[in-house]
């Protein structure tokens, strides 16, 4: 093998996944009927959010309950093909890796099988009475743990 190879997922094992689909509404296209691109970072937050609940950390706990935060520290997007009112889009998040108090994310979302939007994210978890970043709670960070030991 030589020192440029990459291994591609078959090589690695399947990567498991979480998916959401989401219809494109009205209220998330400009004039043209094509998403409006702020509106794709709603999105990305919703499905999050979605991700969050489907592990056990519901994020209106971590926020209302455990007065905690993980907005986004960084985000790298690539706009590959719009999409149009009334397409459903399948939107795909992966773990790319968790640190103390951050944790990279991958984002795809599909429709029609022709990738539309592609995203490295990054959030933090953070006290929403300091606002200073905090090391993931053990039981979040187990359930990220054993979300990732799926993929």
């Amino acid at each position: 093998m030589s020192a440029n190879h990459r291994p591609d997922e078959h090589e690695i094992g399947p990567v498991a996944e979480f998916v959401v689909e989401r219809k494109i509404r009205f209220e998330d296209c400009d004039p043209a009927g094509i998403v409006f691109f702020p509106n794709y970072l709603r999105m990305l937050n919703s499905v999050v959010e979605d991700w969050l609940e489907h592990i056990g950390c519901p994020w209106t706990d971590l926020v209302s309950v455990r007065h905690m935060g993980t907005p986004t520290a960084q985000l790298d997007t690539s706009f590959v093909s719009p999409s149009k009112f009334g397409e459903t889009l399948s939107f795909h998040l992966r773990i790319e890796k968790l640190g103390n108090s951050s944790l990279i994310l991958r984002h795809v979302a599909q429709g029609d099988d022709r990738i539309r939007l592609r995203a490295r994210q990054v959030i933090v978890a953070t006290s929403l009475d300091t606002h200073g970043a905090i090391a993931w709670p053990q039981d979040v960070r187990h359930a990220i743990t054993r979300f990732m030991e799926n993929q």
